[in-house]
């Protein structure tokens, strides 16, 4: 007989969700974490001053209803995202306020960028979020970068610019790095572009008082020792009689399991019997962003005064995208911003006080010379992290979701696939990890009724 009914591999917010609602249901369950903590990609951090910051995914958004509930079942409180006041765009030297939709650029290239939204907008709604690869068309759109789309859709270099900034902070990636099918599948999944792009009414609506490191934490807080960490998964073995996961240290025999980690980390377990070819190709395929995420802490939120809401969009920095993090009292300021896609890679050959440097450096160009002297300044790299290797997620490049897509969340057998990459409502976000793991731990019970 199992020792458990189902093994749930990894405790971010995905296998502990699936984990929550499988105990639930009376199911003997165990969750195996390799790290020291729960969270996954979500993680606490807190400045000099005692204020709370995250330092992995945190913003709640518009019409993310499943993330929303869960946190008002844990007891947990959600705040806006200061957005009062223009937005800065900062290219070729000079800053411009703005706080329409010109996004700070010339009439001309604002307008062509408009024109070029509405037609990916247009594009996005044809795609099946289901299966993208039954999309009509999903051939030629997966066999183009997003890159290549907007070469072939524009001369206007600054608006060729403009998406080039604005992708890397949807993805961590670069606009050449992704297909053009994988790009509207995205956005289809979080309602629109304008909604991943927009604070209020957006994805970077609201936050979790405390952190959303909080959710994972009080999810395993139920689950009790359940949740074991420093447990690294090695091998997955499954036959007739069920399923047997291989850790360092020990081993544990179940009826079903569920892989809730990122791609790029599901591949680095061993399968027997191996996985079919199309499993195995869609992680290899799926490789995950680069993003460094900086939290930087000032006595007050100075920029308010000056009528800025916080928000930034560079062309010439590699700390190209900035926002108001500051807490809900205003106690201190705290500006947050990332540097990802090919900044992140080569900002990772820097030192910290190097990376410092840089990122202050540019607050001061945005903000002028009150942003000199902050009195913390937090970083995460989540490419260094061992058992996460890059944010925000895994994405698939031209021709993947065509060839493998249809992989990507199908179980194998007693193998079950969970995290915010296998959602088709809010990928990539808090919100689809949390309906992935709802999913998985729907399919296991509709096999064991």
């Amino acid at each position: 007989m199992s020792e458990v009914d189902v093994v749930v591999v990894g405790a971010g917010l995905s296998g502990l969700a699936a984990a929550r609602k499988l105990v639930a249901a009376g199911k003997r369950v165990v969750v195996l974490e390799a790290r020291d903590r729960v969270g996954g990609r979500t993680m606490g951090g807190t400045l000099s001053n005692g204020v709370d910051v995250e330092l992995g995914g945190q913003w709640i958004g518009e019409s993310q209803d499943v993330a929303k509930a869960l946190i008002d079942d844990l007891g947990l409180e959600l705040h806006d995202t200061y957005d009062t006041g223009d937005s800065l765009l900062y290219a070729d030297g000079q800053a411009q306020r703005f706080d329409d939709a010109s996004w700070g650029l010339p009439p001309e290239s604002a307008a062509e960028v408009n024109r070029l939204f509405g037609q990916l907008e247009a594009l996005a709604t044809t795609v099946s979020v289901d299966s993208p690869w039954n999309t009509p068309g999903a051939e030629e759109l997966d066999q183009q970068t997003l890159d290549a789309w907007l070469v072939a859709n524009t001369d206007d270099e600054t608006a060729r610019r403009y998406f080039r900034v604005l992708v890397p902070a949807v993805f961590s990636a670069e606009s050449a790095e992704l297909s053009l099918l994988h790009f509207l599948f995205y956005v289809r999944s979080g309602t629109s572009l304008g909604v991943l792009i927009t604070t209020t009414g957006g994805a970077q609506e609201q936050r979790v008082v405390g952190g959303t490191h909080r959710i994972s934490e009080r999810m395993a807080d139920d689950l009790g020792d359940r949740v074991r960490l420093n447990t690294v998964v090695r091998t997955i073995s499954q036959d007739d009689a069920g399923v047997t996961v291989d850790y360092e240290g020990g081993s544990l025999t179940a009826q079903q399991v569920v892989v809730a980690i990122p791609p790029t980390l599901a591949g680095r377990i061993r399968y027997l019997p191996a996985l079919p070819v199309s499993r195995d190709a869609v992680t290899q395929q799926m490789p995950a962003g680069s993003v460094i995420k900086f939290q930087v802490g000032y006595e007050t939120p100075f920029w308010r005064k000056d009528g800025l809401n916080g928000l930034v969009q560079s062309f010439d920095h590699a700390f190209s995208v900035v926002l108001d993090n500051s807490p809900a009292d205003a106690s201190c300021g705290v500006l947050v911003g990332f540097i990802e896609g090919t900044f992140a890679r080569k900002a990772e050959q820097m030192n910290e006080d190097e990376r410092r440097s840089l990122v202050v450096d540019a607050l001061v160009d945005f903000f002028g010379q009150k942003a000199a002297d902050p009195f913390d300044v937090l970083q995460q790299d989540w490419n260094a992290e061992e058992f996460t290797r890059g944010c925000y997620g895994g994405r698939l490049g031209a021709g993947a979701w065509t060839a493998y897509g249809h992989a990507l969340a199908a179980p194998v057998g007693r193998i079950h696939w969970a995290g915010a990459e296998t959602s088709t409502v809010w990928n990539g976000y808090m919100d689809g990890a949390i309906r992935s793991g709802y999913r998985v731990a729907d399919e296991i019970l509709s096999r064991q009724s």
